[in-house]
Formats: structure tokens, C-alpha cells, sequence
């Protein structure tokens, strides 16, 4: 079947079978390799990518439900120069590996942009308070609980987003 899908900008139109994921149509069809496959189950996040900039498991999508669709993945995030969620990774070490890293980091800017949206997750304390919602490392563990690393870099990882979150001045950690 004809698929559209939008990466980097770029417009493009492939013919997929209908049971071929969003991870094999980026990996295998468009040559977008940052993207993961980890578990290939939705259980790790190392596929996390953006469509219409909502974090999605690209491992349980397939490309045909998002025809049409913007997709942003690791590679999509930087423009000019790295992402700030990219340079702040390598600034506090949120990796070992780097396998997990692309979930981590698109997994993470969809975090804040969630959080600018006054959208609340399980451990916020006051669902009637959250514009902007503190943002907590038990906040930020919560949010990114989807997103395992197998070496373990979670301190480094929460450090790296709550600086962002930091510098964009709009939802400061404490």
C-alpha cells in the first residue's frame, strides 16, 4: 500500500506491506537508523518518536496508521547544531551505552512539551495546579518511566532534562 510519511521535513511516499511497523518503515525504507529497535514489544522505548509531535512507541505503530503524518525523530530534533535536550545528554552524561539515548532524548523533549501543556502525570501532586506543573526529578522519573537504560544512567538523565527545563525558564526544576 502507498504510505506518506513526513521526516526531517521531507516528504516521502513509499509502498509498505500493511503489517510493516513506523520503526522498520524509518530504519529499514528511509534509512533513518537513529531510531532503535530495542525490544520490538513497546517495552523498552528506544523507538520513541514524535508524530504530530506526540511520543509514540514506533515499534507498535504501523506505518500505515500514520500515513500523511509529521514524524520527528532523534535526527529531526537538531537543527543547526544539536538539540538542547541533545547538548544537555553530553553535558551530564545521560548515557553509557547510547543505545537507549534517541528514546531518552525524544522521549524527554516530549516531557516538557507535555509539561507546558499543563498535562499531569501520576505523581503530580495538584492536577488543578499545573500551569506550569513543578517540575520534580520524581516528576521527570515518572514522565520518562517508559524509557528503560539498561546501564543505568537514570541520575544523569534526570539532571540533563531538569537543566533544560532549567534554561527554557518556563517550567525551572527545583
Amino acid at each position: 500500500m502507498r504510505v506518506t510519511l513526513c521526516v526531517k521535513g521531507t516528504e516521502h511516499r513509499l509502498e509498505l506491506d500493511p503489517r510493516v511497523t513506523l520503526l522498520d518503515a524509518l530504519r529499514e525504507h528511509l534509512g533513518s537508523t537513529g531510531t532503535k529497535k530495542g525490544c520490538d514489544r513497546g517495552q523498552c522505548g528506544a523507538c520513541t518518536v514524535l508524530v504530530e509531535g506526540r511520543r509514540i512507541y514506533s515499534c507498535l505503530a504501523l506505518a500505515a496508521s500514520h500515513d500523511g503524518a509529521e514524524v520527528t525523530t532523534i535526527e529531526g530534533l537538531a537543527r543547526d547544531g544539536l538539540h538542547p535536550m541533545q547538548a544537555a545528554f553530553v553535558e551530564h552524561d545521560g548515557f553509557q551505552c547510547g543505545y537507549c539515548t534517541p528514546g531518552q532524548i525524544v522521549s524527554a523533549v516530549a516531557l516538557l512539551d507535555e509539561m507546558r501543556a499543563g498535562a499531569a502525570s501520576t505523581v503530580t501532586r495538584d492536577v488543578r495546579k499545573i500551569d506550569p506543573a513543578p517540575l520534580t526529578p520524581e516528576e521527570i522519573r515518572e514522565r520518562m518511566s517508559g524509557n528503560l537504560c539498561r546501564c543505568g544512567a537514570y541520575s544523569n538523565i534526570v539532571a540533563a532534562i531538569g537543566s533544560v527545563a532549567a534554561q527554557s525558564g518556563k517550567n525551572p526544576a527545583p
